[in-house]
């Protein structure tokens, strides 16, 4: 019985501490301030690895990515090309609404992407449909972006299907004009 309870008590610990958040009001006070409009109008490059839940390196990849910003909306055209070869494009549209808010669609995005920024923090949460062994798989991004000096991005995105990690994809994004 006594381990029982621990074991629960174990497992209740982790999965309560799967689930805390970063303190947002301390993210809006980080500088450099992220204006992401300001950061992607242009061209700019990522390079990025996508690692499974035991850390394991599933894929590595570079992004060439040209943003056009026109008035409230930022169109991203992502080109990945892939270590092993395989080359896919994204095209992101991005719309930047009343209070601080973002919302954004793209083809592989199920329903819309929900955004908001904090400093020089940006959170972005979506549903991705990824081609997965010959079908497809909806997975669920919680995307953390955080500017750093010299107008270097680093970004964190925790990949999860039905609440349970997947794995996470991690970028550098450098600005190229």
């Amino acid at each position: 019985m006594k381990r029982t309870l621990r074991i629960t008590s174990v497992l209740l610990t982790l999965l309560l501490g799967g689930c805390s958040s970063m303190d947002l009001q301390e993210l809006a006070r980080t500088r450099p301030t992220l204006d992401l409009f300001d950061y992607f109008d242009g061209q700019t490059r990522a390079w990025g690895v996508f690692q499974g839940r035991n850390g394991e390196l599933k894929r590595q990849f570079v992004v060439d990515i040209q943003g056009v910003v026109d008035g409230d909306q930022l169109t991203l055209t992502e080109d990945f090309a892939y270590a092993d070869g395989e080359t896919s494009q994204r095209v992101w549209r991005i719309r930047r609404e009343p209070g601080g808010s973002y919302t954004g669609s793209a083809d592989d995005v199920i329903g819309s992407a929900q955004g908001r920024a904090y400093g020089s923090a940006f959170n972005w949460r979506y549903t991705l449909r990824l081609p997965y062994s010959g079908s497809s798989i909806d997975v669920k991004f919680d995307d953390w972006l955080f500017l750093q000096p010299d107008q270097v991005l680093l970004n964190r995105a925790r990949v999860s299907k039905f609440g349970f990690a997947v794995g996470e994809v991690t970028l550098s994004f450098r600005k190229v004009d």
